[in-house]
């Protein structure tokens, strides 16, 4: 297994060109592929991940310039560079301005600069691919924020949308608590008067009138405050019928609270006769 960090294509029709090649590149950590014309060059580069080609100009059958340009068309972020002598320089500069070249050196080269020249090169694309990795990691973090934010704008909207309901629920609840044609009184678990109903407002115990923050004692009698205790206790309801001089004659139902309010309290329901 090849564990190189990149690949270089070098394309020439003379061995002798190839051979230079190789002796100075052999000490790179490349790998190094060889070719003797354009088509096997494209015929490596479709079999192998390259990163970096190299060719010379003048070649039969496909000259330097229509081999990059294709390997352009094909693999637009392999780094092309061209091997050329001076009469050529021309046709060359404008190959570059067309983006079909990166870089072009006269022959015969400079060793020394051309491995620099090319390790510049391989770090060009190596950074251009971190480039487009982020970007393509963004892009992707992007849309995943943007599922996200739709996700969350959904739920809010069924969020909200439940909340609205369950404050018409609650709305109508204390309307038809309000509403309800018997007296209703709510007692906490100390005793103390926490909810009447209109009902229950007119009502009158010993001439006074039945009020919020009260204690139940206030008003009812001490067989009432020990029912209420025995149903919180029990979680069972109860009834029973207070005495005259409190001013009742009629039936009190005494129902515990439920769920998590199990032990927090109860409704008392006043059937008072006429």
């Amino acid at each position: 297994m090849n564990d190189k960090k990149h690949t270089v294509l070098c394309v020439d029709d003379e061995e002798n060109i190839l051979s230079s090649l190789k002796r100075l590149l052999r000490k790179e950590d490349y790998r190094l592929l060889t070719a003797c014309g354009g088509k096997e060059g494209l015929a490596l580069l479709d079999a192998n991940e390259v990163h970096l080609v190299m060719t010379d100009q003048r070649m039969p059958g496909m000259s330097g310039v229509e081999f990059l340009s294709r390997v352009k068309e094909k693999y637009p972020d392999v780094i092309r560079i061209i091997l050329t002598g001076y009469t050529e320089v021309d046709s060359i500069t404008e190959s570059i301005n067309k983006g079909h070249i990166y870089k072009f050196f006269l022959k015969p080269w400079n060793d020394q600069n051309l491995q620099l020249e090319i390790r510049q090169a391989l770090e060009q694309y190596d950074l251009i691919k971190t480039n487009k990795e982020l970007h393509k990691k963004v892009v992707e973090q992007n849309e995943e924020l943007k599922r996200v934010n739709e996700n969350l704008e959904e739920l809010v909207r069924e969020r909200t949308k439940h909340l609205e309901i369950q404050n018409q629920v609650l709305e109508l609840s204390r309307t038809i608590l309000e509403d309800l044609p018997v007296p209703i009184i709510g007692v906490s678990a100390d005793g103390m008067i926490v909810l009447i109903n209109k009902r229950a407002q007119s009502v009158t115990l010993d001439g006074r009138f039945i009020e919020i923050g009260s204690q139940i004692s206030h008003f009812f009698s001490h067989e009432v405050e020990e029912k209420i205790g025995a149903v919180i206790k029990e979680k069972s309801p109860a009834k029973l019928n207070e005495h005259e001089r409190k001013g009742l004659k009629g039936e009190i139902e005494i129902s515990p609270l439920s769920g998590r309010f199990s032990r927090n309290g109860v409704v008392l329901t006043l059937g008072l006769s006429d």
